[in-house]
C-alpha cells in the first residue's frame, strides 16, 4: 500500500489508476498533470499539516472538471488519503467530479464552472493585499476556458491595477475553439502582464518560470501536446 509520505512523481501514474470513470477526463486532466505536481512539489508554499494556514500560498484550479491529476498530486503530498482515490465521484466520497473546498483539505475553491477561477484568484490576490498577508495566488486556467469572458475582464483589471502576486497558468494543449491572434501570452502581455511560454513538460522549465514573481500579474503557458 503506498503511504502519502513517500510518494513522488513516479507514483502518479499508480495513484491516477486508482481514479475510474468516464467523469475522470483523462486528456483534459493529464494535460495538467506536471503543471501540478511541479507547483507542489517545488514552488507552492503549503502544508498538509496546517492547510488553512493564513501565510499558505493558494492554488486554484479553475479548470475543475478534470481534477484527477490534482487529486493523484494532492495524495502525493499527503493532503488527501492514497486509499480514497478509488472512490472517485461515489456518492459518499469526498473527492467529487468537481473539487469541493469544504471537502477536500488544500482545496481553495468549488470549481468547475469554466472561467469562474481566475476572477476568485484576482480578487483572493487583493484580499490578501488589503490585509497584508503573505501568500502567492496561483490559477490555473485551459486555453479553451479562456473563451469564457470573464477571464478577460479579470486579465484586464489585474493588469490596471499591478497584482503582482497573482499568477495565471495556462495549459495550451490546443483545444481552443477561437484562439488568440498573436498567441495567448501575447494577449496577457497587451494587458500589462509578465509573460512566457515553455515547455509544459519540462519541470525545470516550468519551475523556472512558475518561480519568478515581480510587481505585475504573471502569466506561464503550459504548452502540452494533447
Amino acid at each position: 500500500m503506498l503511504s502519502s509520505t513517500t510518494l513522488g512523481y513516479d507514483d502518479l501514474p499508480e495513484l491516477l489508476t486508482r481514479i475510474t470513470g468516464d467523469e475522470k477526463h483523462d486528456s483534459s486532466a493529464l494535460s495538467t498533470l506536471d503543471v501540478v505536481w511541479v507547483l507542489y512539489d517545488r514552488v507552492l508554499r503549503v502544508d498538509p499539516a496546517d492547510p488553512d494556514d493564513p501565510a499558505r500560498d493558494r492554488f486554484l484550479l479553475s479548470k475543475g472538471h478534470g481534477p484527477a491529476a490534482y487529486y493523484a498530486v494532492l495524495a502525493a503530498k499527503g493532503f488527501v488519503d492514497p486509499d480514497a482515490l478509488p472512490g472517485f465521484g461515489a456518492f459518499d466520497s469526498v473527492l467529487g467530479h468537481h473539487p469541493d473546498r469544504m471537502l477536500v483539505p488544500g482545496v481553495e475553491i468549488s470549481s468547475g464552472s469554466l472561467g469562474h477561477g481566475l476572477p476568485i484568484a484576482l480578487g483572493m490576490a487583493l484580499a490578501l493585499d488589503a490585509h497584508e498577508r503573505r501568500g502567492r495566488v496561483v490559477c490555473l486556467v485551459g486555453d479553451a476556458e479562456l473563451d469564457e469572458g470573464s477571464n478577460w475582464e479579470a486579465v484586464q483589471v489585474a493588469g490596471r491595477l499591478d497584482v503582482g502576486r497573482l499568477t495565471a497558468v495556462v495549459v495550451d494543449n490546443r483545444s481552443s475553439t477561437y484562439h488568440w491572434p498573436g498567441g495567448i501570452a501575447a494577449r496577457f502581455a497587451a494587458e500589462g502582464w509578465s509573460a512566457e511560454r515553455v515547455d509544459g513538460r519540462d519541470h525545470d522549465a516550468l519551475e523556472r518560470a512558475l518561480s519568478r514573481t515581480g510587481d505585475r500579474p504573471r502569466l506561464v503557458v503550459a504548452e502540452v501536446a494533447r
